[in-house]
This record gives C-alpha cells, sequence and structure tokens, in this order.
C-alpha cells in the first residue's frame, strides 16, 4: 500500500524546516498545504513536495479534507508541521494497516522533544473532565493527576493496542474509511476535529490502534492549558458543544 502525506502549514516554516525532510523519504507522496499567512512554506523544500496554497485561511479539518481530495494513495497521512517521525515511523504504521485490513487510523507513539512520554492516546472525552480541565476546576483538580483514565496514564503499552482516539497531530487513516464517513468535519474551526473523526471511524465500525513501535517527536502546544478566558478557550467551548450536538450520547458519560 502507498501513502499519501498531507501537511498543513498555518505560518510554519520554522517547523518545517526539520519536519519534512525526515517526513519526504518515508512516504509515496508529499503535498504541503499552504495557508496565506507569513512563513507558511520554507524557503528550501525536499524536491519530491508538492505545494498547495490556499486563496484563504482554511481549518485543519478543512485542510486535511483539501489534502485527501488531493492526493491519490490508498493511505493518507495528516501530519502536523511540528510532528518529525522518526526514519522508518511511516513503514511501521504501514505495515500494520496493512496486516489489518479494519483498522481505519492507525497512530504513533509521540514524544516531547526532550524524550519524554507524551499522552497522545486518550478515551473518549467526558463532559466530567472536559468541565475540569477547561474551568478554574483545574486548579484544584489538575487534569493529568485526577483524569488518569482520559488519559490513560496508567497504560504505556509496548505492543500495538485498541484505542478510542488519538492526538490529530499524526494520523495515518486507510481513505476507504474517509470516504466511508465523509472525511473530517470541516466545521471544527479548531480542536475536537481528530475526537470527532475517531469517534464517527468507531461508530461505522472501524478500529483505530495505537502502533508504539513508530515514534514521532512532538511539542505539544496545549494552548488552552495554560490560560483561561482566551480565544483558544472560546474556540475549543465551542468544538465540545458541536461534538455533543452531533453525538449526544456522549451526555451519559460522566467520568
Amino acid at each position: 500500500m502507498k501513502v499519501s502525506a498531507v501537511v498543513i502549514s498555518h505560518g510554519h516554516a520554522v517547523e518545517l524546516a526539520q519536519s519534512l525532510p525526515a517526513l519526504a523519504p518515508q512516504v509515496d507522496e508529499l503535498l504541503l498545504i499552504a495557508n496565506p499567512v507569513p512563513d507558511s512554506v520554507p524557503v528550501a523544500l525536499p524536491p519530491s513536495v508538492r505545494v498547495l496554497r490556499n486563496e484563504r485561511v482554511l481549518s485543519f479539518a478543512a485542510n486535511a479534507n483539501v489534502g485527501t481530495a488531493n492526493t491519490a494513495h490508498e493511505l493518507v497521512l495528516i501530519a502536523n508541521p511540528d510532528a518529525v517521525p522518526e526514519p522508518d515511523a511511516v513503514a511501521i504504521l504501514r505495515g500494520f494497516m496493512e496486516e489489518h485490513p479494519r483498522c481505519g487510523v492507525a497512530g504513533p507513539r509521540m514524544l516531547y522533544s526532550d524524550g519524554s512520554w507524551q499522552p497522545s492516546r486518550r478515551s473518549f472525552p467526558t463532559i466530567g473532565a472536559t468541565l475540569v480541565r477547561r474551568t478554574p476546576l483545574r486548579l484544584v483538580f489538575p487534569p493529568l493527576r485526577y483524569q488518569r483514565r482520559h488519559y490513560l496514564l496508567d497504560e504505556r503499552p509496548e505492543e500495538p493496542a485498541e484505542t478510542d482516539t488519538m492526538l490529530g497531530a499524526f494520523l495515518l487513516q486507510r481513505r476507504a474509511m474517509l470516504d466511508e464517513i465523509g472525511g473530517w468535519d470541516a466545521g471544527y474551526r479548531m480542536y475536537c476535529e481528530d475526537i470527532d473523526l475517531n469517534y464517527r471511524a468507531a461508530k461505522a465500525g472501524w478500529e483505530r490502534w495505537y502502533v508504539p513501535a513508530a515514534v514521532v517527536h512532538h511539542e505539544y502546544a496545549a494552548v488552552v492549558d495554560r490560560k483561561f478566558l482566551t480565544r483558544h478557550t472560546v474556540w475549543h467551548a465551542r468544538a465540545m458543544l458541536r461534538f455533543l450536538r452531533k453525538h449526544p450520547e456522549r451526555l451519559l458519560a460522566l467520568r
């Protein structure tokens, strides 16, 4: 199976100077989507990279759909510009999906830039966990201590493990699955689009797998975890409301 990679840039030329050379040799097709903001394309590009320049700024999910529509292969990798894969990461994910035909999404082990483990494999969010993470309750109940179930902090599997959802920073997806579920939901401005994708995949019977032998280095920004009442907080709240409107059964999941 061949892999089409889509990397989405909103002014990330500095990060792309490191991630694109690491990714290009591992895939069969590499499309960089450059949104019309300064520094979306690095000065030097690997020769295999094709650039698609948007006329207007699009959301991550909308860009993912544009990238999928403008690539050709059976597997579609959507990657953040700051996600730097180790040399065999894509081959490991691809090999796993070849052996598991119902795997619709495969994600790697993610590490911070200092090499420490990043909790990229997670359970689907609940009302209780979201309230703690996005309100001043976080000061009393630190999320990474009291939401062990959501962040799966007590599980660090060394073998492939099925999961609810994974961070959307580096996900290998089966095009057949994307076609079946209608791709990414471009109605999300920012946040929760990866959760929604994985949730709809699950409802359609597609498996989602965490494959820890594939390793990707990623400096997760976690902007909404650092301050209250910013525009990012508002965007996240709107995204969660959209998710709950689409999937109201999650209102019953309190913990």
